[in-house]
């Protein structure tokens, strides 16, 4: 073939480290747009970012120029030292070291798109580490739960 070409729907999640500062309400909205020109920037398309004050997620279309693990890592510290720029209240703001990561048809994206804007409804049904237990079940990926939520 003469080019490469490629579209891969993918949903990201990660969590703050240690519970020691949520993301305000106030910084919520102007960090979803700054992690989507970060997603620009890698030649990456936003589609939906939301999340609540301890975890994030982002349904993008990944680059073909760029592993998910690379552009995780550069989501995950520009973000951070975004926070920290803030306010004080971020001084010791960080990401937890993993996150998920789930790919999702472009018949089903839809589906995710709405997860994420029901964020604060899903929640009070399950806590993150239910709901993220059961997504990491439904996808069939195999883990350790004791390896899941300490850095």
């Amino acid at each position: 073939m003469a080019q490469s070409l490629s579209l891969m729907y993918i949903h990201i999640i990660f969590h703050i480290k240690n519970d020691y500062r949520t993301i305000r309400t106030e910084e919520a909205e102007p960090l979803y747009q700054y992690i989507g020109g970060l997603l620009k920037n890698k030649h990456c398309q936003p589609i939906k970012i939301g999340g609540m004050p301890d975890h994030i997620h982002i349904l993008c279309v990944l680059s073909k120029n760029i592993s998910l693990a690379d552009l995780v890592r550069d989501l995950k510290r520009s973000s951070a030292l975004w926070l920290k720029k803030q306010d004080i209240w971020y001084d010791k703001f960080t990401w937890q070291g993993g996150y998920g990561a789930f790919s999702t048809g472009v018949s089903s994206y839809q589906k995710t798109v709405r997860y994420i804007e029901n964020q604060r409804e899903h929640h009070r049904r399950r806590s993150f580490r239910e709901e993220y237990l059961l997504l990491l079940k439904n996808s069939g990926i195999e883990f350790n739960e004791s390896y899941l939520w300490e850095d």
